[in-house]
């Protein structure tokens, strides 16, 4: 009777451990299940987002079978849960549930590029800050000077404090975090530019030289023309002669330019005209971007007074005025 009762009892041992050793293989297969999805699918973790909300949500779309498994999951071995970071995750076909779930606590969100190029001005960043497509709108509605207050640089004039270069971003991210992350590296690259300038610059302070890098990136292109073009507004500083740059008027004229300038433009008086004022004006007049930077503090040694533009995003360069007149005649004129 005693021996009928252990083979009973080690045969329902055996048995319970049969089914919990099923069961195990069951849960870890569930875990391991492929996703429900047949193409790349986008998943959005909010801000304040839960582990379970994430699993029930998963669950609702298709995309995991059982989330009670990841319950079970988080009861058991809370090590493997992750810690969920907001953003965007792109799910793939390949994946199994547990890679979603990986997934979820990584760096790896979807991100979307926003490109803001040489020689744009602070105006034109900010409308293409409005008009990202997943970016919060933060500053929308804002003034300058409220927008350079929530950057903490109140009493600062924006133009030419944002570095411009390609940055991505993320759903969940706002403008603000892209118009520090640009002033950030436009700060600092000033600082690393100066720290290399010649000895014998017209410009005496980092500002300077961001003010005549602004000019130097809105008259050229050419990368071969920047330090050139940098070493005819040193001599004619020097010389006492006023730069006579066209990019000027544009931005002293703001909203009433129209594609062209005329002579009574030319003529018009106002702060950033340099064919009115001397020296350079009171602020940059675009966002420059290294190169500008670095030619600002090291022009090219030479004798050029003037240049005009060839018409194919290059200059003639010209000693004296005749040859530039001549020129001017050639390329411009005759056009």
């Amino acid at each position: 009777m005693v021996k009928r009762l252990l083979i009973t009892v080690l045969l329902l041992l055996v048995l319970a451990a049969l089914a919990v050793a099923g069961g195990y293989v069951y849960w870890q297969s569930r875990l391991d299940a492929p996703v429900g999805v047949s193409e790349p699918t986008l998943y959005y973790v909010p801000p304040g987002a839960g582990f379970n909300q994430a699993m029930r949500e998963l669950e609702e779309q298709g995309v995991v079978e059982d989330a009670w498994a990841f319950r079970l999951l988080a009861r058991v071995d809370p090590e493997r849960i992750p810690r969920l970071r907001v953003g965007e995750y792109r799910i793939t076909p390949e994946m199994s549930a547990m890679d979603v779930l990986t997934l979820l606590g990584s760096n790896n969100v979807v991100t979307y590029p926003l490109t803001i190029p040489e020689g744009w001005t602070f105006r034109q960043m900010r409308a293409r800050l409005d008009g990202a497509d997943k970016l919060e709108h933060v500053t929308a509605g804002m003034s300058d000077e409220e927008v350079m207050a929530l950057l903490d640089r109140e009493d600062v004039y924006p133009e030419g404090w944002f570095f411009p270069d390609t940055y991505r971003y993320h759903l969940g991210m706002s403008d603000v975090d892209i118009l520090r992350q640009s002033l950030a590296r436009m700060e600092q690259m000033l600082a690393e530019v100066w720290e290399s300038r010649d000895d014998d610059l017209t410009v005496e302070t980092p500002y300077e030289a961001l003010i005549m890098a602004s000019l130097i990136e809105r008259e050229t292109g050419a990368p071969q023309e920047r330090r050139e073009i940098a070493g005819v507004f040193k001599r004619r500083m020097e010389q006492g002669m006023r730069l006579q740059t066209d990019p000027t008027v544009i931005y002293g004229m703001g909203e009433r330019y129209a594609g062209r300038i005329t002579y009574a433009d030319l003529r018009e008086a106002t702060p950033y005209n340099t064919y009115v004022i001397d020296g350079m004006p009171p602020t940059p007049i675009a966002m420059p971007g290294r190169a500008s930077l670095a030619a600002a503090v090291n022009p090219l040694p030479g004798d050029t007074l003037y240049f005009v533009s060839k018409g194919d995003g290059t200059h003639h360069f010209s000693r004296t005025l005749r040859e530039h007149n001549n020129a001017v005649n050639r390329y411009i004129r005759n056009q």
